[in-house]
């Protein structure tokens, strides 16, 4: 076994079929089929079910594919790492991210890294479950980390970057965004909530918020994405908080503040010993405004 037949395995699984994954590869179809027979060969078991509609993976694959993963990590990781010392950052970054935390800050920080490292790679994963996150960090697939407070189980040191606001969006037309002071939560207590999903950090801001006020406001949706439910509570479906930042330009104007103002921390996790390409994006990140305005930081 090699790492080239960990990462074929890997982008089938990605793909649902060796057809997709052959294209994004940029190999052919039959060199591909015959890896991945070779493979579980090799391995002694079937990695893959094949289906009229793709291949997906069988109990064993999935347990194969999580090793797998943690293999390719590492070797990008190991080249990311020769490279850095010859004073190039290549290879991946690797980063999981709470909720609609740094929705204008991390794209930014990550253009101006991108720009100078033209050949770094970059991944995001975004609100992974509590347990996926530590299991990542812990295997040592985690090069970063952008949250509200580092969870338990993560070795990860602490690096706070400022403060994330949150906001409250309204319906359009709402006679409350004709009030030029800012709103209090009690302000909303009888409006329809769009909440998000119950295992995001970002709902659980929300439900422990609510539960400190005495307030039980009527949920009538989730959204798994900040996006969506702003332009759920701009269709009129009811409210919603979200962090500042996340709101999408086109729905600024439906947003308000809060009285007595809301946020929380914003902290980079990043390794004990971390890389040249961890502390270059700490660097952008650093220099991001974290006000709660989401701009650009100010010259200094």
């Amino acid at each position: 076994m090699n790492l080239r037949q960990y990462e074929y395995a890997l982008t089938v699984a990605e793909e649902g079929s060796i057809t997709a994954a052959a294209e994004r590869l940029g190999v052919t179809q039959p060199s591909l089929s015959q890896q991945i027979g070779t493979l579980e060969k090799q391995v002694g078991v079937r990695l893959f079910t094949r289906t009229p509609q793709g291949m997906t993976p069988t109990v064993a694959g999935r347990a194969f594919l999580v090793e797998a993963e943690i293999a390719a990590a590492a070797s990008r990781r190991a080249l990311t790492a020769a490279r850095a010392a010859d004073g190039d950052l290549t290879g991946e970054l690797i980063i999981a991210v709470h909720m609609g935390l740094g929705a204008r800050q991390l794209p930014r920080a990550l253009g101006e890294l991108r720009r100078r490292h033209p050949h770094l790679q970059v991944t995001i994963h975004e609100e992974p479950d509590p347990a996926d996150m530590e299991r990542l960090a812990r295997q040592g697939t985690l090069d970063m980390l952008l949250v509200h407070e580092v969870p338990p189980g993560c070795t990860f040191d602490t690096r706070p970057l400022g403060e994330e606001s949150y906001v409250a969006v309204l319906p359009q037309g709402h006679p409350l965004l004709r009030r030029r002071k800012p709103l209090v939560l009690e302000d909303l207590a009888a409006e329809g909530w769009v909440r998000f999903r119950r295992t995001s950090k970002l709902d659980e801001y929300l439900a422990r918020l609510l539960a400190d006020r005495g307030l039980a406001p009527r949920t009538v949706g989730r959204a798994s994405q900040i996006s969506t439910a702003v332009r759920l509570a701009a269709e009129g479906l009811g409210v919603t908080i979200a962090p500042s930042s996340a709101v999408p330009d086109d729905f600024e104007r439906l947003a308000r503040p809060l009285c007595p103002a809301l946020s929380e921390p914003v902290v980079a996790g990043v390794r004990r010993a971390p890389g040249r390409a961890e502390t270059a994006l700490l660097d952008q990140l650093k220099q991001q405004d974290w006000s709660g305005a989401g701009g650009p930081a100010p010259s200094r």
